[in-house]
């Protein structure tokens, strides 16, 4: 079980996060604090060295104004200061002879013998001795003078080592107090950037155990990657709720309305395998049997395109489609129809119309409002079909002079299988108006209708306009 809780932990994306965090912050600050432990480093050298330029600047002076008498006074003088800058001085005749030694007592452990007499007149060297009981070094400037006399200027490191010593304790003391802030400001950080994700599994787990797509993730306004990521989901769950939506109001189309002519179709087959049934009848019932076969597999196309059109997943080809043969082509195919009904279908488009559409889609759009215009006008009226730009769009109107539609039933055309109480007596389905509504909707248009109750109605398609086109 422990094991089981340690692989839980490690496995944890927020603890890894705000672990990863901290290590970045805790080697940035190591990196800052090198950075800055060295130039302190060098800043100390650096002050060291020029203090010991200038005690030996100031020394040599006094050695060649007034002698070994003069420098003798001058560092007697400092010592007896007692400042916190005391200096070795050592002074070395031409032929090697030690001629003053100045130096604390503690120093008395570096070998002065050893320091190198050889820079020449006017030249300063630099030499370092090491202390043969601890890590001490005496760092010591010289200068050989006029007379040929060395002069020699050294101060040990002690306290600079001292100092730098605290430096890094402080430095150790403040990386873990760093890796520790580094950690708990990583869990903040990664708590806060984490929940987006934590909405999303929540979203994800209440989908899954109720089977419900109404519920959201909880997204920023930030737009950073997982608060876009938060909205693209829930875009993603419009899109899936409104494809069940439209599968599930199919489906319940097509178990209502299949009732009635499975049952006159099975009715139908049933009487012609009635034992004495003619031969006549027999036949006209299975002739029966197949219109109703094809009025289910038109309610049954005509149902699926247009939940295809409503969700968004119907496939259209969208093209520069010319107006003027779209019309012309819907009067080729109603033209006989109109003129059995003595019904006058005209068109009126300028050849210079176009749209962006799918060119199969529309002439299915034009078509059916041709159709139900002449489904409900009587004879001696007429539908005519026109075309003309409306700012940067295109209207198409089918306009009859038929029935009209009253008030009340107005709201209700575009419904899945509505007929109005004056339809009830001409053949149809219901869904050519729903068929037309799904398809203009789903290229990015609108349709609207106007009516009067015995003078006819007027259908308006508008869609965007395309660019020029050769008419075919």
């Amino acid at each position: 079980m422990a094991g089981r809780w340690r692989r839980q932990i490690t496995n944890t994306i927020g603890l890894r996060l705000a672990a990863w965090y901290a290590a970045v912050f805790a080697v940035s600050s190591i990196g800052v604090g090198l950075l800055a432990y060295q130039l302190i480093d060098a800043s100390l050298v650096r002050r060291d060295h020029d203090l010991l330029r200038v005690k030996l600047a100031e020394y040599a002076a006094r050695y060649e104004s007034g002698g070994i008498h003069a420098l003798q006074d001058a560092v007697s003088a400092e010592q007896a200061s007692g400042g916190p800058d005391s200096v070795l001085v050592r002074l070395v005749g031409a032929n090697a002879d030690v001629l003053l030694v100045s130096a604390p007592q503690a120093w008395s452990t570096f070998d002065l013998g050893s320091l190198d007499d050889s820079p020449g007149p006017g030249r300063e060297a630099w030499q370092a001795l090491s202390s043969p009981t601890d890590t001490a070094t005496l760092e010591v400037a010289s200068r050989r003078l006029f007379d040929e006399t060395l002069i020699e200027v050294g101060r040990t490191t002690i306290g600079r080592d001292r100092f730098l010593t605290e430096i890094r304790d402080l430095f150790g003391v403040l990386i873990v107090a760093v890796a520790a802030a580094g950690l708990a400001g990583g869990m903040a950080v990664t708590s806060q950037a984490l929940r987006p994700l934590r909405s999303l599994r929540d979203t994800v787990r209440t989908i899954t155990e109720t089977g419900r797509f109404d519920s959201r993730v909880e997204a920023g306004p930030d737009g950073d990657l997982v608060d876009e990521l938060g909205r693209l989901f829930n875009a993603m769950l419009g899109r899936i709720e409104t494809l069940v939506g439209g599968m599930r109001g199919a489906l319940d189309n097509v178990a209502h309305d299949l009732r009635t002519p499975i049952a006159r179709l099975r009715a139908r087959a049933e009487s012609a395998l009635t034992p004495g049934t003619p031969a006549e009848e027999t036949q006209a019932a299975l002739a029966d049997c197949v219109e109703e076969a094809d009025r289910v597999i038109s309610l049954l196309s005509t149902l699926l395109d247009i939940s295809e059109a409503e969700t968004g997943t119907m496939k259209l080809t969208l093209e520069a489609v010319p107006v003027a043969a779209i019309v012309a082509e819907t009067i080729d195919l109603y033209e006989d129809t109109a003129e059995d009904g003595g019904i006058g279908l005209t068109s009126e488009v300028s050849e210079d119309l176009q749209v962006r559409a799918d060119r199969q889609r529309l002439r299915q759009v034009l078509a059916n409002l041709v159709d139900n215009a002449l489904k409900y006008t009587s004879a001696g009226g007429r539908v005519a079909i026109g075309a003309g730009r409306v700012g940067s769009d295109i209207r198409m109107t089918v306009e009859d002079t038929g029935s009209g539609i009253s008030p009340a039933d107005l709201p209700r055309i575009w419904d899945r299988l509505y007929r109005a109480d004056s339809s009830r007596g001409e053949p149809g389905l219901g869904l050519g108006l729903s068929l037309v509504k799904a398809i203009v909707t789903a290229h990015g248009g609108r349709v609207d209708v106007t009516s009067q109750v015995g003078k006819g109605s007027t259908f308006a398609v508008t869609l965007p306009e395309a660019a020029a086109v050769t008419a075919k």
